[in-house]
């Protein structure tokens, strides 16, 4: 039986604009380690295991980590048995297990052989079947029993190491011999057909009653009785020319195959092609080493450079324009079995047979919209109107911008479109429908309007809010427009469920006939705007107006009409950040309904599919992986955490490592957290996985940490308690110490107080006494000043006194010198001249001035005496004229009292001056004055 004879072609070219499963895409970059992947395994856990060229690669979805396999060498296979990671390499096999810190630590298996390796033994495949695992190389398998850790060691030479176990059995190929499964711990020859002497076989599954076993030509063949047989499918295809390195049966019973250079081939029961993946449509790379399927059904390549993941049940398939050819997609149609794509670049179609999408001719330019009215597609085009049919398309209108076009109810021969400056009329004359007029007196946007009655359109302009125009019966002019106020921006009016509905950025509305103005609905408004998030652009109907779409940052909201009660139905369907931002210009999202519950959103470089059917609630958990402690300057160090650990104080810096499980692209994984006794309100949502507390002050806490996988809250929300100890002095014995000292403190605190204060007592005392004396000695002070006062006043009375006496002998004297003035000019000269002596000697009476000395002395005391010893040469009348110039006296007040001239007096000061040796600048009066 010759192989060519089994083997079938898949065109790639029948497939290359087929929809995919979303894929994400891992480089060595990312998670750090070698480019070849040869083999994954998921534990319980969840976590994937690859077989890297670099070690073991371990991920939980959110951190990738690499463990060095012994001595460096890279890790061929792979395989998760209960709690251990069972491995193969370069000349070594074993198994890794957790320890307490959640590290793998690995345990050799081969070095417990008692039979040697054989030299430049590399192992390739591991597989579980009951209690034993079987390790196999290109020459051996080893039979490992893991409950009594005995071994058995199977000689089987060949060039490709698989097992493969069907039906309860284990097979393996041998080569140049054939086909063999295991009896007894013996081979038993199951076929040696040519075949399987000389091809590699990379498949072998259960198929109905029999065995489907695939060659790595890509044949396909049923073994029954010992003996192969052609599968015989829906459509030959030729593999010859494709190299099967790789092969799995998926959980619903199709087929992929992985290959050497041309990606992999995704086969349904009957063998037709689903759909062939490479690195055009998005593979980091057309080798694929290795095939696993997880448990939640994502499909991982293991590839000659990087990862691979399709998430097969996602209700998202992707068509992703890498070569960029069709642009922004900003609305689409499927018709008669062909799908039409309108872009920013053209219109675009396809049917299910072509091989991609095509650009319709002469539609080159922004397309806006493409609506089917009775049989017929329209394209509005920023060039106008087209009819649409198959791949061609008709320019039936050159008014520009054609933004909506919708039947006109009582008139099936006319249709109404919304253009850049107002409204148009078609009309379907001689079999054809042809431009004939636009609407005279309004000539605004009209991306969105709706009848409200034959004659009576509401169109709203984003900016201005709506209008509401009242058209004549022929729809050739705007016999009335009023503007209803603007509920404010990123508006859009559609009709849904019969109603004519306005959104914007503040809620929905509906359009109150009654009221002649949108009231707002607060049911659908509800739905589209809650208090965390809002809908951004504008709403979309589909469904013949039964089914409305919003999009928020973090979701797509659709509304349909409930089906048992009056209430809406919604759902809300998660999507990450780079979809949201991927979906074009704000406000000019688009979503399309297919078929069934299969709609279309654009989406800058292509368009994604979501199928409402596969939308479906599932359940994750959040684990908390790792607890890290550090201590003032060092580095952080795992531990190995249980509820009620106690820290020491200087180690009060703890970092926590969580995670969900989650390998959706399309799903975003989001945690709160929150630390009780220290933050006790829950963090914001955020996608990091990790989070330090440092310098935790000490006290028990309990730190909790929950996810949300889209807008599924985990079932559980993980916790951890733990104490961080007293520091050594604020400890218990370290307070009861403080207690004692405190209390001796106290002691002689108080005893020191009570001498302090008796020696402040008898400071005071002393210190009154000095105040005391100090006080008396003030009125002492007080009572010499008083009596000086006295004194001085005394002195000035005398003074006075003084004064009085001495102005009464002036007085008295120039009285009589002017007498005796008169009497010298009397003729009795006898008698005069005994008056005159009588006048003389009264003027010059001793006794006058020894009464002005004795008042002098008294108001001056001891003046003479001190002009006497300063100047002992002045004699009595000079002592006489210096008092008289002491009381400040004139030369001609003087006169009179020393009963001299006024020359003469000034004659006498002239000589005093020379007496007491006075300088020319020098006044005498001043000087006596200042004696």
């Amino acid at each position: 039986m010759k192989p060519y004879y089994y083997i079938f072609l898949l065109y790639s070219l029948f497939v290359s604009a087929q929809e995919i499963s979303p894929i994400q895409n891992y480089t060595p970059i990312e998670y750090n380690a070698g480019n070849q992947n040869w083999n994954l395994s998921q534990s319980e856990d969840q976590t994937i295991y690859v077989a890297n060229n670099s070690g073991l690669l371990a991920f939980n979805g959110t951190t990738w980590q690499l463990y060095q396999a012994p001595f460096g060498t890279p890790v061929k296979s792979v395989k998760s048995i209960g709690s251990k990671i069972y491995t193969g390499g370069y000349m070594e096999f074993g198994f890794w297990e957790k320890d307490d810190l959640g590290v793998l630590n690995y345990s050799s298996l081969s070095s417990e052989l008692n039979e040697p390796l054989i030299d430049d033994e590399d192992f390739w495949n591991i597989t579980q079947f009951k209690d034993w695992v079987l390790f196999q190389s290109l020459d051996r398998i080893y039979i490992y029993n893991s409950k009594t850790g005995y071994f058995e060691i199977l000689n089987a030479k060949n060039t490709r190491a698989k097992i493969f176990e069907v039906g309860g059995k284990v097979y393996f190929q041998i080569k140049d011999k054939g086909f063999f499964t295991l009896e007894n711990g013996k081979p038993l020859l199951v076929s040696d057909d040519f075949i399987f002497k000389n091809n590699n076989i990379v498949g072998a599954f259960p198929f109905g009653d029999n065995m489907l076993v695939i060659t790595e030509n890509g044949a396909f063949l049923y073994l029954k009785d010992g003996h192969l047989e052609k599968w015989k499918i829906k459509s030959e295809i030729d593999l010859s020319a494709v190299k099967v390195y790789s092969s799995l049966i998926l959980n619903d019973g199709t087929f992929v195959l992985g290959t050497i250079s041309k990606g992999i081939y995704h086969l349904d029961k009957d063998g037709k092609i689903v759909e062939h993946i490479n690195q055009e449509k998005g593979l980091n790379n057309n080798t694929v080493l290795s095939l696993f399927q997880d448990d939640d059904h994502n499909l991982w390549l293991g590839l000659d450079n990087g990862l691979s993941v399709l998430n097969l049940d996602s209700p998202f398939k992707e068509y992703i324009d890498h070569i960029g050819a069709l642009g922004v997609v900003y609305t689409a149609k499927k018709m008669n079995n062909v799908l039409y794509l309108g872009t920013n670049q053209g219109l675009f179609y396809k049917s299910d047979e072509e091989e991609d999408f095509k650009l319709v001719k002469g539609t080159e330019g922004q397309v806006w919209i493409l609506k089917e009215i009775n049989g017929t597609l329209f394209c509005g085009h920023h060039k106008g109107t087209y009819v649409v049919k198959n791949d061609t398309a008709t320019l039936i209108s050159d008014y520009p911008g054609t933004w909506d076009i919708q039947p006109i109810k009582t008139n099936s021969e006319l249709l109404i479109q919304g253009n850049y400056k107002g409204l148009s009329i078609l009309e379907f004359k001689n079999g054809a429908w042809k431009y004939r007029n636009n609407i005279t007196g309004f000539d605004s946007s009209s991306r969105f309007f709706e009848f409200v009655d034959n004659h009576r359109i509401l169109v709203n302009h984003d900016y201005k809010g709506v209008f509401d125009i009242k058209v004549d019966a022929t729809y050739t002019s705007a016999l009335d427009v009023k503007q209803i106020e603007s509920k404010g921006n990123g508006s859009s009016l559609l009709r849904y469920n019969n109603d004519i509905v306005y959104s914007t950025i503040n809620g929905v509305f509906k359009f109150s006939a009654k009221e002649n103005n949108f009231v707002l609905d607060t049911l659908l408004t509800s739905k589209f705007f809650t208090k965390n998030e809002s809908i951004l652009g504008v709403l979309k109907s589909t469904n013949d107006f039964e089914r409305l779409w919003g999009f928020t940052d973090d979701n797509i909201i659709s509304v349909s009409t409930g089906h048992l009660s009056e209430e809406p139905e919604s759902i809300k369907i998660s999507i990450p950040n780079f979809f949201r931002r991927s979906m074009g210009v704000l406000g000019f999202e688009s979503v399309v309904h297919l078929e069934n519950e299969l709609y279309l959103i654009g989406i800058s470089n292509g368009y994604v599919t979501l199928n409402l059917s596969n939308v479906k609630m599932q359940d994750y958990n959040i684990s908390l992986n790792s607890v890290l402690r550090k201590a003032y300057n060092a580095l952080s160090v795992p531990v190995a955490f249980k509820d009620n650990d106690k820290y020491a104080y200087d180690q009060n810096s703890l970092s926590f490592n969580y995670n969900i499980t989650s390998y959706d692209k399309f799903t975003e994984v989001y945690y709160q957290y929150r630390l009780d006794g220290f933050y006790n309100d829950w963090s914001n949502w955020d996608t990091g996985s990790e989070v330090s507390f440092n310098n935790l002050p000490y006290g028990s806490y309990e730190f909790e940490v929950r996810g949300k996988v889209g807008n599924e809250l985990t079932k559980n929300t993980s916790s951890y308690r733990f104490v961080i100890e007293r520091p050594w002095y604020i400890s218990y014995w370290a307070l009861l110490g403080y207690m004692i000292l405190g209390a001796f403190l106290a002691v002689l605190i108080h005893k020191m107080y009570k001498d302090y204060y008796k020696k402040q007592q008898r400071n005071l005392v002393k210190e009154n006494n000095k105040r005391l004396k100090r006080k008396k000695l003030k009125n002492q002070r007080k009572i010499v000043q008083i009596k000086n006062e006295q004194l001085q006043e005394l002195v000035e009375s005398k003074n006075r006194e003084l004064a009085i006496s001495t102005m009464s002998i002036i007085k008295k004297n120039e009285f009589l010198n002017t007498i005796k003035e008169k009497l010298k000019d009397s003729s009795d000269i006898p008698l005069i001249k005994s008056v005159i002596k009588t006048i003389d000697s009264n003027i010059n009476n001793a006794d006058d001035w020894k009464f002005f000395e004795s008042a002098f002395n008294n108001a001056d005391k001891d003046f003479l005496k001190k002009v006497k010893e300063k100047h002992s040469e002045l004699s009595a009348n000079d002592l006489k004229l210096c008092a008289y110039l002491r009381l400040n006296l004139s030369s001609k007040e003087i006169a009179p009292l020393l009963n001299i001239s006024v020359r003469s007096v000034e004659v006498k000061r002239y000589r005093l001056r020379k007496k007491m040796n006075l300088p020319h600048e020098t006044g005498l009066t001043d000087y006596i004055i200042n004696l």
